[in-house]
Order: C-alpha cells, then structure tokens, then sequence
C-alpha cells in the first residue's frame, strides 16, 4: 500500500523548493537567547552559545511536585513550567524569582517567549499567553486535551498540539483561532516550521505536512508507531523518533510526496524513542528509552556511536559547541564529546531527567523529576 496520500498537486514543488533556500539561508537562532523548545522554529536543537569547559552550579531554585518542563532563556530571565501548575520567571544570574503564573493545573509543556509573551500548555487544556515582564495573562485558549506540545510562531500566529487530536494555529495578539486540523490521535509533539508550512508527527503514526496560510493539509506520510519526538528540520529533511524503536529522515523536496531516506534501527536492543534529536551537519543525536544517546550518520543513517547510562533517556540533547548535552533517568547530566562519545563533563543531581537543557548566555539550565531546577556556568 503506498504511504503517502497526495492532498495537493505537485505544482507546489518549484514553491517549496524555493522556500527551502530561504528557510536555510536564514538564521536559524538568536545568538542570546534560548527563546523556545530546541531553540527554534526548525527545533534543530543546536546552541548559539559554546559553554565553558568546565561548567559549574550557579544556582537552584526549588519547584514543588517536580519539572518536566524544558526552559526557555530570553534577555537575562529564565523561564519554566512546574507540575504544581506554575509558570515561573527567574533571573538567570542569580535564580531568583521575578514571579511566578497559576495555571491552575500541572505544566508539562516547555514554555515559548516571542515579543513580549510567554507561551505555553497545561494538562487541562488550556493554552496561555501570559505578560513576560509582569506574569499577567494576556489570554487562554481552551482545548479539549492536555497541552503537552509547546508552541511554534508563524509571523504573528501561533502553533501547537493538543491531546484533544488537534493541531491548533491561534493569532498571537487575541487568542483567536485561525484554523485547526483534526488528526487521528493525540499531537503529543511540537510542531515545527519550514517555509510556509508546518509538520508534525503524533499518536496516529502519522507524518504531516499543513500548509499555514489556511490549515490545508498537503500530504501525509504513514510510519511504522506512534511518535513522540519532536521533528528537527534540515534544509529540505526531517528527523525524529517513533515508538518501534526508529529513528526516520523523511525528504520533503517535493512536499505532496515525502519520501523515507533511511530508517535506523539499533541492531540489538529495541526500545521506543520519546527524545527529540538534535541535529548537526553530519550527525542525529537522539536518546532512547534503551538508556542509550545515539549518534547516526545523518546522511546514511548508519550509526556512528552509542553511549550508554544508566536508565532510560527521554531528555532531548542540545549540541554546544563541539559537545551534546543532556539529562538521564538516573540522574546524571552528561556533556559528551560529539567526535566519539566520550564523557567531556558529567554532573550528578541524585534525581531523574525529562526535561532538555537550555543553553544560553554562557549558562545551562535544566531541570530534574524532583522539582530542581539546576544552572550551570562558568568558575566564578
């Protein structure tokens, strides 16, 4: 059975391709901000910021019930869910609190700032926009499902998934719904952007491709489980993990007819993928619940190293510099040298790692299963 149903016509090629060009072109990050999850729209995973050699605690700040949430880092100010239901804003130089938002349920989605604006999810439904300087909402959106997705901008409109099996496209200014797109299960993972159009990958084993002028799917492309992970965009590639232990790249050169590229599979020991991959010009780097960090040739999909912890790794890796970065289920952080795999640094919080590090500014932040949120910097 063919994978792909065309919604469109391939007179969309010549467009997109020229989109590409310019999505590559562009700049991909800020050079001080961590301003969203993965660092940007193409959520690459990849800091502007190569952090000191031998990196320090800063600092501490205390969340009750825990942190699953991945922070952002924007103009000196830190900011992170908890699963007390809080959005908090700290001051990244000393992690003191500025304030902090009720939610009125747990926060399990990674908070996105754009102009002025915190964006972000709870695991009632409901999606804010709240004030980055004075923690007041702006706005709420109501879904019918969790909000674990973080959000993703278009000019002024805003992206994201809910467990209701929408993907939703809302004006930033008044929360107004510009379109939504029903799938056939829960949209888990954030979407990302390329060009003029968005892809996602959710619970119905499905890859996506939306069109964002006016939600108008383009096509999509079957998978072999469901899919956690968060897509990183290449020029004109896209990578990301399922749940049958695969680690896919999919070309979108011609975007009514994505075709596989490769597939990688660990040869030995098969367990889902929940990280999203980090991606560089020559390697994806991914975490599995094999307690493993994988580095796959990006180009061939062959696999060019393995390291190995001691639990299961669902944090995202974030590269710096020639190093990747990420938190274990055991409850280490680990900065790996990209070459090989070997340990560059390596810190233990006693507590387990969801959450994916933020790197900006010359400082990580990160935050633990306990309800630690940890910086990390140069000696003072």
């Amino acid at each position: 059975m063919e994978k792909v149903k065309t919604v469109l016509g391939r007179s969309l090629g010549l467009v997109w391709m020229a989109l590409l060009a310019a999505a590559v072109a562009a700049p991909l990050d800020s050079a001080q901000d961590w301003n969203q999850w993965r660092g940007g729209a193409q959520q690459r995973g990849l800091a502007a910021d190569t952090l000191p050699a031998n990196l320090q605690p800063q600092w501490k700040f205390e969340i009750p019930v825990g942190i699953e949430s991945s922070a952002a880092i924007v103009d000196g100010t830190v900011y992170v869910g908890g699963l007390d239901g809080h959005l908090y804003a700290l001051n990244l130089s000393d992690g003191k609190l500025k304030w902090k938002y009720d939610a009125g349920e747990e926060i399990k989605s990674s908070p996105a700032v754009r102009h002025g604006t915190v964006y972000i999810g709870d695991e009632l439904g409901n999606f804010h926009a709240v004030d980055a300087r004075s923690g007041q909402a702006r706005w709420v959106y109501e879904t019918n499902g969790p909000v674990t997705s973080s959000a993703n901008f278009f000019g002024e409109w805003v992206l994201f998934g809910s467990y209701d099996n929408n993907l939703y496209c809302l004006k930033t200014s008044d929360g107004s719904l510009v379109w939504k797109l029903e799938t056939a299960g829960y949209v888990h993972a954030t979407p990302a952007i390329v060009g003029d159009y968005v892809t996602v990958a959710g619970c119905d084993a499905t890859f996506r491709l939306v069109r964002i002028s006016d939600g108008r799917q383009v096509a999509l492309f079957e998978l072999a489980g469901y899919v956690a992970s968060s897509p990183a965009i290449v020029g004109r590639h896209a990578y990301f993990g399922n749940f049958e232990s695969q680690v896919t790249s999919l070309d979108l050169s011609d975007p009514a007819h994505p075709k596989e590229e490769w597939t990688y599979k660990h040869p030995r020991r098969e367990f889902p993928y929940f990280s999203s991959p980090a991606v560089t010009d020559e390697l994806v780097l991914i975490g599995g619940r094999d307690k493993m960090l994988h580095a796959i040739d990006r180009k061939s999909g062959e696999g060019r190293w393995t390291f190995t912890t001691r639990a299961r790794v669902e944090s995202s890796p974030v590269v710096s510099g020639q190093r990747v970065f990420f938190g274990a289920g055991s409850g280490e952080v680990f900065g790996l040298n990209l070459a090989d795999g070997s340990v560059a640094w390596q810190f233990d919080s006693g507590s387990g790692f969801t959450a994916a590090p933020a790197i900006a500014q010359g400082h990580l932040v990160i935050g633990t299963l306990d309800g630690e949120l940890l910086c990390f910097g140069g000696p003072k």
